[in-house]
């Protein structure tokens, strides 16, 4: 007679259960191909929800005063429209022309470093940076050295693309503004009364968590942006109006945007001095030390609440999934998931959710 632990163990599924599971499977690779289909169009969307959001405390502001959401709306988006016209009357040309100027120097650097000659010939001496971009050309050719193919028709999709993308969002930014709280209020009302009270003290804590975040992340770029521009023009470093553009971008990329940055524009002012170039380094140093220790705590710490290893963890999943607008949205999302484990954990635990603070 064989020995209980070697008898064998049959396990049944119902064939309800195998259809169901088998269900979900499918359906989780439906919507995971519809997802990547439209992965274009959501980024856009997720684009007009920061905006909303940035916009929404001065919408909410004016409604109080003049008690009508549609015209606050309005005047609101108006006036963020002229700031931006008049903003890029302003710079536009100037950055066009430095953006054109740098364009043309490019073949200058290039040269020099093909000849090991200027402050970037140690590439070649050393390095043989330039023999080996030469190697891959020969072996792959232009689109796979440089990730490129039918570089005029990209560009004239690009642009077609760049146009509708920002006429979409900011009509999905207007309607957001002037319908996010009658759609809240539509799906609060479907809930029990008990339930209303807690989901609206949630969406409460969600705005407050994610609106923060952007306003405060919004602020800091445009701060550090415009400090370096400031200090490129004190040193003389040419392009200080494009450069200072291109740190105020890459700084909304939490933790590694600003080092990115720093890396940039120092190679850029090395460039045109030994001394501009030590200065903009230190610049750069004590900056980041007053963003990080400074800022960004004031903006992560009171809104998001979240600890930096939590940040650094949410940012490099996002990246990884969905790239720069990946790492964008990580600490929002994150935060978002923090408060409602948070009630999860609260209501699991017999507190009451409506009236927890």
């Amino acid at each position: 007679m064989p020995a209980a632990e070697d008898r064998e163990r049959l396990v049944s599924f119902r064939p309800r259960t195998v259809l169901v599971v088998v269900g979900i499977l499918v359906a989780s690779a439906i919507v995971l191909e519809i997802v990547w289909i439209a992965r274009h169009v959501i980024s856009w969307v997720f684009i007009a929800l920061f905006l909303a959001l940035a916009l929404n405390p001065a919408v909410d502001w004016l409604q109080r005063r003049i008690d009508r959401r549609g015209l606050a709306t309005g005047i609101v988006y108006i006036v963020a429209l002229v700031l931006i016209a008049g903003i890029s009357l302003l710079f536009i040309p100037t950055l066009v022309n430095q953006v054109n100027d740098f364009a043309h120097k490019v073949p200058d650097y290039l040269d020099d470093l093909t000849k090991g000659r200027g402050r970037l010939g140690f590439l070649q001496e050393k390095y043989h940076l330039v023999d080996k971009a030469r190697k891959a050309l020969r072996e792959g050719g232009a689109s796979k050295l440089l990730g490129i193919s039918g570089t005029a028709l990209a560009v004239a999709k690009g642009v077609v693309t760049a146009v509708v993308a920002t006429l979409t969002i900011a009509f999905m930014t207007f309607f957001m503004l002037l319908e996010g709280p009658s759609w809240l209020e539509r799906f609060y009302s479907l809930l029990r009364p008990t339930q209303r009270r807690r989901w609206e003290r949630v969406g409460g804590e969600i705005y407050r968590t994610v609106g923060g975040y952007v306003t405060g992340n919004l602020l800091i770029s445009l701060i550090a942006g415009t400090l370096t521009a400031l200090v490129l023009w004190l040193t003389h470093v040419p392009y200080a109006l494009a450069l200072g553009l291109i740190v105020a971008i890459l700084d909304l990329i939490p933790l590694a945007g600003a080092t990115i940055a720093a890396i940039i524009v120092g190679a850029v002012a090395f460039l045109h001095g030994i001394t501009a170039g030590i200065i903009v380094v230190v610049f750069f140093i004590v900056y980041q030390q007053v963003e990080n220790h400074l800022l960004q705590p004031i903006v992560y710490g009171r809104t998001v609440q979240l600890s930096p290893l939590a940040v650094l963890i949410s940012v490099l999943i996002g990246a990884e999934l969905a790239g720069v607008l990946g790492a964008l949205a990580a600490i929002p999302v994150a935060g978002s998931l923090q408060v409602l484990f948070l009630d999860w954990l609260n209501h699991r635990r017999g507190g009451d959710p409506a009236g927890a603070t």
